[in-house]
């Protein structure tokens, strides 16, 4: 399917399911509403609230916080993986990172570096995995040839390794990227005073179910964003890649 096709059938999707959670909340059959508004709000409380924040500017400032704590746990987590996965591997990765949230919010605070940490424990293993990946995979061909041609360990480190390895990692830029985001949210969900898991989370404390409902409408609107931007950066990097037919899709 192509991508224009693709995004039709997303935006239908999603029109389709808002349709029928404003019916299922709406219309009384025999008396009774098959999802009380009470626990599911409506499509129209959830988007009068994020009219509200918008008016208000108050959202703004939680964004930016979640957007510093990703980019940060991105950008340190990348680094990290590149620099250790280029020498050392190692084959195991059994724990849950997401349990060490509350052991950051112990050791850094509540502010953003305890959802950065968090966030760069996620990404971390997958560039690291990836630039490992993409090391071993560098064929012996290629090198046997650079080597011929007279490329020394310097030479073969910057033409043959780096491109590999660095092609891996910008293959999961879309994973790298979400983790952060993840980890970010995660963390101010824990414990946080500002950040849109801050802003669920004081939502849920006082069982305000729009504004639950309203924050996740806006953490979806701000993920599609960042994962967008992903998109672009990654056509970019990845341009020298062969055009196969399903990217021409």
């Amino acid at each position: 399917m192509s991508r224009p096709g693709l995004l039709s059938l997303q935006i239908l999707v999603a029109v389709v399911a808002v349709l029928l959670w404003h019916a299922l909340t709406t219309i009384q059959i025999a008396g009774v509403t098959l999802l009380p508004p009470f626990f599911f709000s409506t499509p129209s409380d959830v988007g009068r609230r994020i009219v509200k924040w918008l008016i208000e500017g108050t959202i703004w400032h939680h964004l930016w916080i979640t957007l510093l704590e990703s980019i940060l746990a991105f950008l340190i987590g990348s680094i990290a993986g590149i620099l250790v996965g280029f020498w050392f591997a190692r084959r195991t990765n059994a724990l849950p990172r997401i349990v060490l949230a509350p052991i950051f919010a112990l050791w850094l605070g509540l502010g953003i570096w305890s959802k950065v940490a968090l966030g760069v424990t996620l990404v971390f293993p997958i560039v690291f995995f990836n630039v490992y990946q993409g090391v071993r995979e560098v064929s012996p061909t290629l090198l046997a040839n650079a080597r011929m041609l007279g490329m020394d360990e310097h030479q073969l480190m910057r033409h043959v390794y780096w491109p590999s390895a660095l092609s891996w990692m910008f293959s999961s830029l879309h994973a790298s990227v979400g983790f952060a985001v993840v980890g970010a949210v995660v963390g101010e969900y824990l414990g946080s005073a500002a950040g849109l898991g801050y802003v669920i989370q004081q939502a849920e404390g006082v069982f305000d179910v729009a504004g639950v409902f309203a924050g996740m409408v806006v953490l979806t609107a701000f993920v599609l964003a960042i994962d967008a931007l992903v998109t672009i950066a990654e056509r970019r990097l990845l341009v020298w890649r062969p055009i196969t037919a399903e990217t021409r899709a």
